[in-house]
């Protein structure tokens, strides 16, 4: 077996896929992300696996051709950081994990709600200082609330479940309703209704060209003044300039971000030491009232664990020539990609 070529490489995550790619296979770990500077280390490495973070576009991907290189895992879901048209041209086989828990990014979209709308970063700053007001930490009860949910697949749905547990009214918006959640007493409704009538407003729909920048600036002006809004799914699906004026005019009770429209070459650094010359991130940041966190709702145990088990399997399948429905790309096949 040929050595695989891991790139993207979290210390956590090292000793889990050290562990899961045991002989027969050899793997080798590298920190550094996928993009046209790093993608000649993988010349004469048939099989790659690179994270979320990966720069896959049409010119790294003619550098991995170029050195051989012929199947890609991802591990992670979205795939919205790869050409998956010249992939295919190429003759690469792409995969990526279509599935894993839901409860980890559900927990941690309630994690950034609760902690925006009851002031806990301010307060456990405050309180390292042994300031130990009250002042502008009021927050409000879940309960009773309205809560709006944008995508209602196994993400949203468990979501959803945690809003039922806090006794909300739910709104839900998809192209197809979800049985589980009607179960639950979700109304859907139209997308201009939804985010009128929230009080908390989570997005978990996948980033396609038909929901990039969804919550624009007319869906960011119909939501209530005291709203809260959270992203744990991808930055696209949120105009984060739009976001910056609406924050500026004293809008929005709290709004908690794991993702940024333009997070590639950010997240994931240690970038403590240099000037950050992204004028939006660094403007969202200044708010007292939203909460920015580095593309980390997935990064528990469980969901490690299942990505890069599933990551095994695709390479094993690749190597034995079967398929998945986590193949993205075949050769001679058009991309099997949602549209």
């Amino acid at each position: 077996m040929k050595e695989i070529l891991a790139f993207g490489v979290q210390a956590d995550e090292r000793p889990l896929i050290e562990q899961a790619f045991a002989p027969p296979y050899e793997i080798r770990c590298l920190d550094v992300l996928m993009n046209r500077d790093t993608a000649p280390l993988a010349a004469g490495h048939e099989v790659i696996t690179v994270s979320v973070n990966a720069q896959l576009d049409s010119e790294v991907l003619h550098i991995l051709a170029a050195g051989g290189t012929r199947m890609i895992a991802q591990r992670a879901a979205g795939f919205h950081n790869i050409d998956v048209e010249t992939a295919a041209e190429l003759g690469f086989t792409v995969a990526r994990v279509t599935h894993y828990s839901p409860y980890s990014v559900a927990e941690f979209a309630w994690t950034l709600a609760m902690a925006v709308n009851r002031r806990i970063i301010r307060s456990a700053r405050r309180t390292r200082d042994f300031d130990l007001r009250l002042d502008g930490l009021l927050g409000r009860e879940m309960r009773g609330r309205t809560v709006g949910v944008i995508g209602t697949g196994r993400i949203g749905t468990a979501f959803t479940r945690i809003a039922h547990g806090f006794g909300m009214r739910l709104l839900g918006w998809d192209i197809a309703e979800n049985p589980v959640c009607v179960e639950l007493g979700m109304e859907y409704t139209e997308l201009p209704r939804l985010l009128a009538e929230s009080d908390l407003v989570s997005l978990h729909v996948p980033l396609l060209p038909q929901t990039h920048h969804l919550i624009d600036r007319n869906a960011l002006a119909s939501m209530k003044d005291d709203a809260i809004l959270v992203n744990s799914s991808r930055g696209g699906l949120v105009d984060a300039q739009a976001l910056v004026e609406e924050l500026k005019a004293g809008r929005f009770t709290g709004v908690g971000l794991d993702v940024y429209e333009a997070e590639a070459g950010l997240f994931s650094f240690d970038k403590s030491l240099e000037v950050i010359d992204d004028d939006t991130l660094v403007r969202l940041m200044s708010f007292s009232n939203v909460l920015v966190t580095s593309h980390q709702a997935y990064y528990t145990q469980e969901v490690v664990g299942q990505i890069i088990d599933t990551t095994v399997r695709n390479i094993e399948n690749y190597l034995a020539d079967r398929t998945s429905d986590d193949v993205l790309v075949t050769p001679g096949q058009p991309p099997a990609v949602p549209r």
